[in-house]
């Protein structure tokens, strides 16, 4: 089943998260996960966020940038944070690129999503 790849610019585990979680208080504009920023608080992710993605058509992997030499050797060269759609042969076609994501908030966020979802999915067949 296809399924959307959220990759983070950023490492997993608690003392990342602390240090992450002080960067975006300290230095907002030098935080290097956008992703991250718009979709996370201080110290969970915002809610608006995780009511968003309970509506998404496609199952949801949530990724740190440390996982894609093991996992998706081919996304190590792409810049993060991104949002990819992985089809059923596991072959992944970036929807959000770094670049897209730089500007949004996360109302911007959620909206760009959204159509290029619908954009990349088939439409079922009417009835």
């Amino acid at each position: 089943m296809p399924q959307l790849l959220f990759i983070y610019n950023a490492s997993a585990g608690l003392g990342h998260a602390i240090l992450d979680s002080l960067h975006k208080v300290v230095s907002p504009g030098t935080y290097p996960c956008h992703l991250c920023g718009l979709t996370y608080g201080l110290t969970s992710m915002r809610p608006e966020w995780k009511a968003f993605l309970r509506t998404l058509p496609l199952p949801t992997r949530f990724l740190y940038r440390e996982d894609l030499p093991e996992k998706y050797p081919a996304l190590v060269s792409q810049p993060l944070p991104a949002i990819f759609l992985e089809d059923d042969m596991g072959h992944t076609t970036p929807l959000i690129t770094a670049a897209d994501m730089e500007p949004l908030d996360l109302p911007g966020l959620t909206g760009l999503l959204h159509q290029r979802l619908a954009a990349a999915l088939p439409v079922p067949p009417a009835g």
